[in-house]
């Protein structure tokens, strides 16, 4: 009887391995992309939950910080073969772009990338892709008058005062403002409750993990000048104040690695576009900085230090969802964050994105091509990678 049980969790962890594996293989398009995968394969084919189990994990890594489909992913892994399976789920789908980005850091460093033109062709596909993303987050999550306040400080405030303090203290603020002005809102309450298998004495030991590292990494990082200290500080900080999307990710690494003088940014921005072209979370982008930074073995610390916040925060509010979900003041924050985002993107897509990409009309020309072909004929992002990087080749021989 022991023998069958043990057969069967082996075969269900093998399971789990196998089908995240594939997903992270195919997996493109982002975010929203990877949640229609994960139902089409997790939902209809495999019926390893149904949909209103799905739709409320879903809803629970959206209330959240870091990212959401890789957290969406972490959940049904738990469901599925409880904390193991979570792990083992994440790996699957996460590891084929990290070793992807690995591989791209090792060979570009052996290159001369700071004047080549296929980087800078890179660096316009960022400009499309994160004005796409710009365009699309503006407008579900800055829907009235007040957001778009929100929006504007927070644009303000970031592109005027570049540091990561000012970041956390928008954030911060803007988490503020949203309980004020929205705690009274009528919010759509769901009145069916959803059980996890992960005990609240687990739950809160993770919450508690995630906060002490949060406040106590850059005290540790002060205290022992330890290079590897610092890059996980970095990483960790950024995986846990990311709110609205991968994308959003970029500005906060943007001021850890460039403006720290860590990182170039024709090296940075390079990753970024390289992120694009591979499937799997854009969290991955960081396995890329790590690789640059330190070998593979900073790009596998970079990996473990952005993704950990997320399965802290996925274990320690599973067995609260149910609370959470039905508090309008919680919610009414979160869509203060939510509106501060958009601004805090804006202030990244122009510096160092539009500033060191949109050069002269040629430059700006190319992108507008790049955008109408991922917005209006919906092309795949790999498809605008490369062709970003033969446009950028071809626009090197252009003169000025």
């Amino acid at each position: 009887m022991e023998k069958e049980k043990q057969w069967k969790k082996s075969k269900t962890f093998l399971e789990i391995l196998l089908i995240s594996t594939k997903l992270g293989f195919t997996s493109f398009g982002g975010p929203v992309a990877h949640l229609g995968y994960f139902h089409n394969e997790y939902v209809r084919r495999r019926k390893w939950l149904d949909e209103k189990s799905y739709a409320d994990l879903v809803a629970l890594c959206q209330f959240l910080p870091g990212p959401a489909s890789s957290q969406v992913g972490i959940g049904i892994g738990i469901l599925r073969g409880g904390l193991l399976g979570g792990i083992i789920s994440f790996l699957g789908f996460t590891l084929p772009s990290v070793i992807a980005l690995m591989i791209f850091a090792s060979v570009i460093e052996v290159l001369d990338i700071e004047n080549a033109g296929w980087i800078h062709g890179l660096k316009i596909v960022a400009v499309a892709i994160v004005a796409h993303a710009i365009l699309g987050m503006a407008k579900n999550l800055t829907p009235d008058l007040k957001r778009k306040t929100i929006a504007l400080f927070a644009l303000v405030l970031t592109l005027l005062w570049q540091s990561v303090f000012s970041q956390v203290g928008v954030i911060i603020f803007s988490a503020l403002i949203g309980y004020f002005l929205y705690k009274q809102q009528t919010m759509q309450q769901v009145q069916e409750e959803v059980t996890f298998p992960i005990s609240k004495r687990v739950a809160s030991v993770s919450l508690l993990l995630f906060f002490a590292l949060l406040f106590l990494l850059p005290v540790i990082r002060e205290l022992f000048t330890y290079p590897w200290i610092a890059m996980f500080d970095s990483f960790y900080r950024s995986g846990s104040l990311v709110f609205g999307g991968g994308h959003v990710v970029l500005p906060l690494l943007e001021r850890e690695f460039v403006l720290g003088g860590w990182l170039s940014e024709e090296a940075f921005l390079a990753g970024y576009g390289a992120t694009q072209a591979v499937p799997g979370p854009l969290f991955t982008f960081a396995a890329y900085i790590g690789t640059v930074l330190n070998g593979w073995g900073g790009g596998l610390l970079a990996t473990f230090a952005i993704f950990l916040p997320a399965f802290l925060l996925v274990v320690g509010t599973l067995p609260f969802w149910n609370s959470f979900r039905k508090n309008t003041k919680i919610q009414g924050a979160l869509m203060g964050v939510n509106a501060a985002v958009v601004g805090i993107l804006i202030s990244a897509f122009y510096h160092p994105i539009w500033t060191s990409s949109v050069l002269q009309a040629s430059d700006f020309a190319f992108a507008a091509i790049l955008f109408s072909m991922l917005v209006y004929w919906k092309l795949p992002s790999w498809i605008i990678v490369i062709t970003g990087v033969v446009g950028g080749m071809l626009l090197s021989y252009i003169p000025l």
